[in-house]
């Protein structure tokens, strides 16, 4: 027997149980804010499919009984030796009452096609918008993206359930019609209907629900499978793939994985499909016993063959519409409980946020930062990042931060940006906890690069920009991005000034469209960067901000000495005034800082300049006699 990769069990994930009767009823209370959602998408478009479908599901009734008059009309014809012309305005009314009907269908398609269209856009810039206000720890957490794999699905499909809502109502109407008029001619009729569907009901909603309950226990592999083809076929990793002859691991693994979920899938739908195919031979026995009823009422004189013939295909028609109501109701069952992955992620609030009324950052620092007994462990973690920090950045102050790797340094600078909030202790600006402020202008007065900056497969000027988007905003959306086509005015000053400062406008020589010149590989016409080159446009993404505070997370990595030198020199002539907080490992840049904080297990082991540092003999020493004996 095959075993299953690593981390992963037979069957159903026994933490994701299908849900109960009672969860799905409560799946249902999502409904009317979809349908809510949908209004405010178009509300032309929903309320003339919503006015359409409704008015449809009078239609098939009114076609039958006209067509009972056209055979009792042939009958009484034939009887009375009248011509042909006595049912000429009923059949040209049946031919009216269908092209009406067509009409409608299609209309309704078109509407519903447009109004998809645009609820799809709106649900997903809701969820983007909604994504950027949750917090950087929701991004870290695995679970996470699970759930917003899920809600993220649901954005385009979850119009569906306002088309099964409209057809569950045009069905109902039909029903309601088509009930009334068998209970005129036989009650029994309407008995035997229902008893021939209702065990399909209980059986479609159990399987409704086991359905979902496999696909939502499936979402994390899922996302595994989404990871094994990136992994088996893009630029970043072909060449590790090529170079160690991986494909073969990856391609067995991928199918490994989706072979097990289909075959836990193919079970499932083996069990519908036959308990299915039961219970339609008892809804067949059903109504072909109602249909004798209707022959022996026929053959007694009791009915016309008119009668017969509208009652028999009303029967027939009723029983299709029970079964089509039947799968609208476990489809809109079924819908609401994917409807409660996608609101239950719209329901996440964040934890780090604006108070109300909360205090612009001041313009002018009078004390700067102060940490006080700060310590933050990261969610889900028992290990304290780090602990006891208590110390001050005086306004315009350059502070570096060393130590081993793990040691906090990178947290400490998310800390610093508000990223995260204090486990414990406080952060102070001027005196306020840091929290008090509003969280926009906080971010706003800090200027941050990390190592693992984004390399946006997007434009030069949009690389830039992004630092501070809405100063370079109406330039670049002066053409629609898909041309790469120079527009007549000059870029902004400040796109020009930040390339400057980080020594990028170099790089504009040698690319054919300028600022507008597409970078990364993923679409037409664009040029890869070195790594240098990358951390420059980087850093003219730093200085677009006019940011109070510069926080540099290891920005010259990839850059050689003497290049970081140059860097390093105009970067500290340029932030005169600022303040900044540089994390390098490289000592000739650290010595550059006005005082040196030193990190070990997430405390604070040594702090001062560098002279005091190295003649102090402790671990800062040690390190920078590591690094330097390298060079000998």
């Amino acid at each position: 027997m095959k075993r299953l990769p690593s981390g992963f069990v037979r069957g159903r994930d026994p933490n994701t149980p299908s849900p109960t009767l009672k969860e799905r009823w409560q799946a249902l209370r999502y409904v009317p804010r979809l349908l809510r959602w949908i209004w405010d998408t178009h509300r032309g478009y929903t309320a003339t499919l919503a006015v359409v479908q409704v008015t449809s599901g009078l239609l098939p009734v009114a076609q039958l009984w006209v067509a009972k008059l056209i055979v009792d009309g042939v009958i009484e014809a034939q009887r009375a030796g009248a011509g042909w012309r006595t049912v000429l305005p009923l059949v040209l009314m049946e031919i009216g009452l269908v092209v009406l009907g067509e009409l409608m269908s299609r209309g309704a398609s078109l509407v519903e096609g447009q109004l998809s269209d645009l609820f799809a856009i709106r649900s997903t810039v809701r969820l983007m918008e909604h994504a950027a206000t949750l917090d950087l720890a929701k991004f870290e957490d695995p679970a996470f993206y699970d759930q917003l794999e899920r809600a993220r699905r649901q954005t385009a499909g979850r119009l569906g359930l306002l088309g099964a809502t409209l057809r569950f109502a045009e069905s109902l109407v039909t029903m309601a019609t088509m009930a009334a008029v068998l209970l005129t001619f036989n009650p029994w009729l309407v008995l035997l209907l229902a008893l021939t569907i209702l065990p399909r009901l209980a059986s479609e909603s159990h399987f409704a629900g086991r359905q979902y309950a496999l696909m939502h226990s499936w979402t994390p592999r899922r996302r595994q499978l989404d990871y094994l083809r990136y992994a088996g076929a893009s630029k970043e990793t072909a060449k590790e793939v090529q170079l160690f002859g991986l494909a073969p691991w990856l391609i067995a693994r991928f199918r490994r994985l989706s072979e097990w979920y289909y075959r836990e899938n193919r079970a499932l739908a083996v069990r519908r499909s036959l308990v299915g195919s039961g219970l339609s031979l008892l809804s067949t026995l059903g109504y072909y016993s109602a249909y004798l009823l209707i022959v022996v009422q026929a053959v007694q004189g009791t009915i016309t063959i008119g009668s017969l013939t509208f009652l028999a295909a009303s029967f027939r028609r009723g029983r299709d519409l029970l079964q089509g109501l039947l799968g609208l109701i476990t489809g809109v069952h079924e819908e609401a409980l994917y409807l409660r992955d996608l609101f239950l992620f719209f329901d996440m609030e964040p934890a780090i946020k604006s108070p109300p009324g909360g205090p612009e950052v001041p313009a002018q620092w009078r004390e700067g930062f102060r940490f006080e007994d700060v310590g933050f462990r990261y969610p889900g973690s028992d290990r304290w990042a780090v602990r006891h920090l208590s110390f001050s950045i005086a306004p315009g102050e350059r502070i570096a931060l060393v130590g081993e790797n793990g040691a906090g340094k990178t947290t400490l600078t998310k800390l610093l940006a508000r990223l995260y909030d204090p486990t414990e202790g406080r952060i102070l600006l001027d005196g306020r906890d840091l929290r008090e402020y509003d969280l926009a202008s906080v971010r706003r007065a800090i200027g941050v690069i990390f190592q693992d900056f984004v390399r946006y497969d997007m434009r030069v000027a949009e690389n830039v920009g992004v630092g501070e988007i809405d100063v370079a905003r109406e330039w670049l959306d002066q053409d629609d991005g898909r041309s790469t086509a120079p527009v007549e005015e000059p870029p902004p000053s400040e796109l020009l000034t930040s390339a400057e400062k980080a020594q990028a406008t170099v790089l504009l020589d040698r690319f054919p469209h300028g600022w507008r010149q597409m970078l990364g590989r993923r679409f037409q016409e664009g040029l890869d960067l070195s790594g240098g080159e990358w951390q420059r446009i980087a850093l003219a993404r730093a200085y677009m901000r006019d940011a109070r505070v510069m926080i540099l997370d290891e920005p010259t990595a990839a850059l050689d000495a003497r290049a970081e030198a140059e860097v390093f020199q105009r970067f500290a002539g340029l932030m005169a005034g600022r303040g900044a907080v540089i994390i390098s490992h490289r000592f000739s840049t650290v010595r550059m800082a006005d005082r040196i904080l030193v990190l070990r297990d997430g405390q604070l082991l040594e702090e001062g300049t560098h002279d005091a540092l190295v003649s102090a003999g402790g671990l800062y020493r040690e390190l920078f006699d590591l690094q330097a004996s390298g060079y000998r």
